[in-house]
């Protein structure tokens, strides 16, 4: 049941997993422990394998880490590939959970005393590193990236300084002082903008006719995926360091997507429906939601919203979180490290079966199908604060998007600053006031040094590859040869 719910609720763009642990929670109440734990982690079990089907077959991502999966998915259910993007989705997703909790069985103790030295400046330099990632999303021009990250940056500044109190970009507007939310922009940029670009090309919509899912599809894409483990490995491995951190699910997506398109064998087809550019960013954020938990249940310390709401579960069930919740309820911790391993197995036996079911809304028509995706995304935008300031919002952004998709600007950049930006910004602030000033703080310590370096690395990539392209088209092409009467 749990599975079922938080697949519905990931499906619903706005609500989400933490709102739907919210809204479920007072159901466990009567339950035993044990059982409600299970029941709470498979509902966020299901909102993260939700996510993916939106993000697909709509392009409009039901939470904040299944944007990076629209840049593939969208373009391959569009191709008449539904089904194998789906395929893909679940079963990366599920790849990604198994492995986290597999490293949560046997390494929980070392992990949480890693966690324990992440401070400020170290929160920075993972961002950082996310943002450096990010810059290759643009394809060969990094500087449109750069720009859309900047306007991202712009756009999250909006509201109340968090430091100062004060008012910044709301010329006045009291409406522009909680800032913009970021499921509100993302409906717009994504879903609505998406809708703009499709009408103006003449009412073409994703394939309907050939949206046609079979079983033997799924068997067919498994066979596939076997030859990118790499991808498996790189992407579950991103997603499980990045999930102790506030943000971990939304930034591992982004890495992991950035760094398989920095090393895949055919980065042209990434953003075109390439088969990795889903592995990445799924199990990555899966991953990332497993190992979320494990700060909440070590430490007391929520790795993420959702896990914030199931912290406060277990204080309602009169648990208390901490490094003696294993030795005094060892059958409440294990019982909801089993339920991880149970309730994804589950999980993905049910979204696979209903593929076939997901797929055929494709062939509803184009006249039918447009105007209940612009009802989706105005309850999406409307249900995080009920306020119709943010349908209009919604709108804007909407329009935002179509602009950049006309102008051929990436929108990945301006979403990971819309929803990184301010953590990353808090985390700089509090670093300076730290070290009083001194940008030395971030390659003093260790941890946040060697991430910098890397960061700054990353950043230096797309310059040194333009350089190194310049000086080979600059390069004489040699001796004349004379040629013989």
């Amino acid at each position: 049941m749990g599975i079922v719910f938080g697949t519905v609720i990931g499906v619903l763009p706005g609500l989400g997993g933490p709102n739907g642990v919210a809204l479920l929670l007072p159901i466990t109440f009567s339950m035993e422990p044990t059982s409600a734990i299970i029941f709470v982690s498979c509902i966020y079990w299901g909102a993260l394998f939700g996510g993916a089907i939106t993000s697909i077959l709509f392009n409009i991502p039901g939470e904040s880490w299944s944007v990076a999966t629209t840049f593939d998915g969208h373009p391959m259910a569009r191709d008449g590939e539904a089904g194998k993007a789906l395929t893909t989705a679940f079963t990366s997703s599920f790849v990604g959970a198994l492995m986290a909790v597999a490293m949560i069985t046997f390494f929980a103790s070392f992990l949480a005393d890693v966690a324990t030295k992440f401070g400020p400046p170290e929160i920075f330099a993972i961002q950082l590193l996310t943002f450096a990632s990010i810059i290759g999303l643009g394809g060969s021009n990094a500087f449109k990236s750069l720009a859309s990250a900047l306007i991202g940056f712009g756009l999250a500044a909006v509201g109340i300084d968090i430091v100062t109190g004060e008012f910044r970009l709301t010329f006045g507007t009291l409406e522009l002082a909680r800032g913009f939310n970021f499921i509100v922009a993302v409906i717009g940029l994504f879903g609505i903008g998406d809708i703009l670009v499709s009408v103006e090309e003449g009412l073409r919509f994703i394939g309907v006719a050939r949206a046609r899912v079979r079983l033997r599809e799924v068997f067919s894409t498994w066979r596939e995926l076997l030859g990118h483990w790499r991808v498996f490995l790189f992407g579950s491995f991103v997603g499980f360091w990045m999930g102790f951190k506030p943000g971990g699910a939304t930034a591992a997506s982004f890495m992991a997507y950035g760094f398989a398109r920095r090393f895949s064998k055919n980065p042209e087809r990434m953003g075109k429906g390439a088969i990795e550019g889903i592995i990445a960013p799924e199990s990555a954020a899966h991953s990332a939601g497993v190992s979320a938990l494990l700060p909440m249940l070590v430490l007391g310390i929520p790795g993420s919203a959702t896990a914030a709401v199931i912290l406060g579960g277990l204080l309602i069930w009169g648990l208390q979180p901490g490094p003696l919740l294993f030795t005094e309820k060892p059958e409440f911790v294990w019982g909801l490290i089993a339920s991880m391993y149970s309730g994804n197995v589950i999980g993905v036996v049910i979204v696979l079966t209903c593929v076939p079911l997901f797929a055929a809304i494709l062939r509803i028509p184009f006249a039918i199908l447009t105007p209940l995706i612009v009802v989706i995304c105005i309850i999406g935008a409307y249900a995080p604060s009920s306020s119709m300031v943010d349908v209009w919002y919604m709108l804007g952004f909407g329009f935002v998007g179509y602009i950049f998709k006309r102008l051929d600007y990436p929108l990945a950049p301006m979403v990971l600053a819309l929803v990184l930006g301010d953590m990353a910004e808090t985390a700089l602030r509090q670093s300076l006031i730290m070290s009083r000033g001194s940008v030395a703080i971030f390659f003093d310590r260790p941890i946040s040094g060697t991430i910098m370096v890397a960061a700054i690395a990353l950043f230096l990539l797309p310059a040194i590859g333009m350089i190194r392209r310049r000086i080979g088209r600059g390069s004489p092409a040699g001796p004349a040869i004379p040629r013989g009467d």
